[in-house]
């Protein structure tokens, strides 16, 4: 199995080679959606021959990625600085997700305030033809009726 994952700038975070069974873990810097992608070693005949592709795909994001009991048996740290690790590991999470809020806020802003400047310019624009139309109307109707000698 080849596994692929592309942070949203389209730049490759991973890319490696599995055998049978693999766990593959990365961290990105970069907010927003990634792409993660699976290619099968096996060829399409065997697929079709009665092969079996089984693929089971357990995504877990933030703190919940830790393994807390083998971090404290390998740092042989006591329950309290167990505790007080999963606690910074909270704390550093929520950061992560508030900038993460304000990151797309700002974009949320930028969105809108881009659309209020043309929606301003559209309206600008069918004002300054509808007063157009009108004097051109108005001077066509007043030289047609000048012909007519009607005025």
């Amino acid at each position: 199995m080849h596994v692929e994952v592309k942070d949203p700038d389209g730049k490759v975070v991973l890319s490696r080679q599995y055998g049978s069974e693999g766990r593959f873990t990365f961290t990105s810097h970069t907010p927003g959606e990634h792409q993660i992608c699976l290619h099968s070693n096996s060829t399409r005949m065997a697929l079709f021959a009665g092969g079996k592709l089984r693929v089971h795909l357990d995504i877990q994001v933030g703190e919940h990625t830790n393994n807390y009991p083998e971090i404290a048996a390998k740092d042989k740290l006591t329950e309290l600085q167990l505790r007080a690790r999963q606690l910074l590991d909270q704390v550093e999470q929520i950061q992560k997700e508030q900038n993460y809020q304000r990151y797309r806020e700002e974009r949320f802003r930028m969105t809108s305030e881009s659309t209020n400047q043309r929606v301003l310019w559209w309206s600008i624009a069918q004002t300054i033809i509808l007063i157009l139309t009108g004097i051109w109307q108005m001077r066509h109707l007043k030289s047609f009726f000048e012909a007519k000698k009607l005025v």
